[in-house]
């Protein structure tokens, strides 16, 4: 497919959406919107895609909202701007619950709905130069509909701090929080995000898939006889799966089980 404002690749099991905006910093409208929705599920229709990743090209991951799209939006209508706003939430809930691993490729500003994206993935991997900021409430705004994905992934404590002040998060601090998972050195991002990846495809992808599954459905859910018993029963329909069976004869066996494809020699 042909994107305007983005591009797609796909090379050794690894299906990377490249924000392709740098004359904006990659900054988003509804065009930006709507191609990262197909993308994702492009991705995830796509047999050769084991894991995603999330980058921008030029000196941004991806700066917020663009400006010409904020001015036209100072014109909708209300009918026009809930349209306009759930388009960005149904765009971050599908990245969100994509079934195969994802990862934020993040240097430079991610500020905003920029934040937001990177929050969609499982993975936030930044360069010493990356900063992250939640600017809306600086020009009267809020991230509204960026919140679930950055308080599960900043804490509800520290998003509580860095949603109400609008202040800059350096990479480094990020980490230091727990929030970026891997800060890689300066120019060897690449290498960063292809260690995670090569982990990745060593496990199966319906173990993945409903793993993904399995922390959204027991997040912050007390420990009660429901939960217990919804865990028991869902190892149990894995450990019966075809691919189930295949892990755990492939272990007690020692050999590499049948998911290992050519992506992962090549890694």
């Amino acid at each position: 497919m042909n994107y305007q404002t983005i591009e797609l690749e796909v090379t050794n099991g690894i299906g990377t959406v490249w924000l392709n905006r740098p004359e904006v910093r990659n900054a988003m409208n509804e065009i930006v919107i709507s191609e990262l929705a197909q993308a994702a599920r492009a991705c995830e229709q796509d047999d050769r895609v084991r894991v995603v990743v999330l980058a921008g090209r030029g000196t941004a991951f991806c700066a917020g909202a663009d400006l010409s799209w904020m001015k036209k939006m100072a014109g909708y209508s209300d009918a026009e701007n809930i349209r306009d706003a759930q388009a960005l939430a149904d765009m971050l809930y599908t990245f969100y619950h994509l079934k195969k691993p994802t990862i934020a490729r993040v240097h430079g500003p991610a500020y905003a709905g920029g934040m937001g994206l990177a929050c969609t993935c499982d993975v936030i991997v930044a360069e010493p130069d990356a900063e992250f900021c939640l600017s809306e409430v600086k020009i009267g705004l809020i991230p509204s509909t960026i919140s679930p994905y950055v308080i599960r992934a900043l804490g509800s404590h520290q998003s509580r701090r860095y949603m109400l002040s609008g202040e800059r998060m350096p990479a480094a601090e990020g980490y230091r929080l727990g929030f970026v998972h891997a800060l890689s050195e300066r120019g060897s991002i690449d290498d960063a995000i292809q260690k995670i990846s090569t982990a990745f495809f060593s496990a199966g992808p319906v173990a993945i898939s409903t793993t993904k599954g399995l922390l959204d459905w027991v997040e912050r859910k007390p420990i009660t006889a429901n939960v217990i018993n919804e865990t028991a029963l869902r190892i149990a329909n894995v450990r019966a799966s075809q691919e189930g069976k295949e892990g755990v004869g492939a272990f007690l066996e020692k050999r590499a089980p049948n998911w290992l494809s050519d992506c992962v020699k090549a890694s």
